[in-house]
């Protein structure tokens, strides 16, 4: 990050870069955010999920040694794993990087693996979030594939957002319909989910997702029955989980 961009604090920088990006689509957005000074250090974290070809075909095409960052609970389906290397063999994404949870941690903490039973949050933090963290340590910003029609607290998200005053979360995507993404996968012949075709229109870790109905929320599968609507990746102002209405 350059001299004059370090002096800026993060919230100052976010006002400055969604004033500049509002009315910019998807790609200039993913462009600007690859090589803006703004922005510093710039990763792109993927679940592999449902919609996640869409972004990551986009860094493909724009800059295809982008730092990619997986993370892997070990608890996510094997479909997940096998499309993850699938996709980024397709799209030529050469700067993988792959992240598990401290098995000394997880040993500790979750030695049965049941952990997601009695205190979900809890295992997300153990297994998604914090190993997110530690990953995050070297970059300034990252890109998401949250959009607004995700409903909840996404209904207002912004291109660019403070994460807790330390880095940059940037969402592409924000503005983005259910039928933009589909559209962009079809014409770009862009491999789906092999879950998606099974009624997983959202896809998390095997045992807190289930299939979704077709008249229901396209989150409704993760967590049901709980009000838990967010793994912990993604946090409110105050850095506290995100919820859902």
């Amino acid at each position: 990050m350059p001299l004059e961009a370090a002096y800026l604090t993060v919230p100052e920088r976010v006002e400055m870069l969604n004033s500049s990006y509002q009315h910019h689509a998807a790609i200039p957005v993913l462009t600007e955010a690859l090589n803006d000074p703004l922005l510093g250090n710039v990763a792109l974290v993927s679940s592999f999920g449902a919609e996640s070809v869409v972004l990551l075909h986009m860094v493909a095409t724009i800059k295809p040694n982008t730092p990619v960052v997986m993370i892997d609970t070990e608890m996510l389906f094997p479909e997940t794993l096998d499309y993850q290397a699938e996709v980024a063999e397709k799209l030529g994404l050469t700067n993988m990087r792959i992240v598990r949870a401290d098995a000394a941690a997880v040993a500790a903490a979750d030695p049965e693996g049941t952990l997601h039973q009695s205190a979900p949050d809890a295992c997300c933090a153990l297994r998604k979030t914090e190993p997110l963290q530690n990953a995050l340590g070297d970059y300034d910003a990252w890109i998401t594939g949250r959009k607004r029609f995700q409903s909840g607290q996404r209904a207002v998200l912004d291109l660019f957002e403070s994460e807790d005053d330390i880095r940059i979360k940037i969402n592409p995507l924000a503005h983005w319909r259910q039928q933009d993404l589909i559209a962009y996968m079809e014409n770009n012949a862009l491999p789906r989910h092999p879950l998606v075709a099974k009624g997983y229109p959202s896809i998390g870790c095997a045992p807190c997702t289930t299939p979704v109905g077709r008249n229901e929320d396209p989150r409704s599968g993760r967590w049901r029955g709980q009000e838990k609507v967010e793994c912990g990746i993604h946090f409110g102002a105050d850095g506290k989980i995100v919820r859902g209405a």
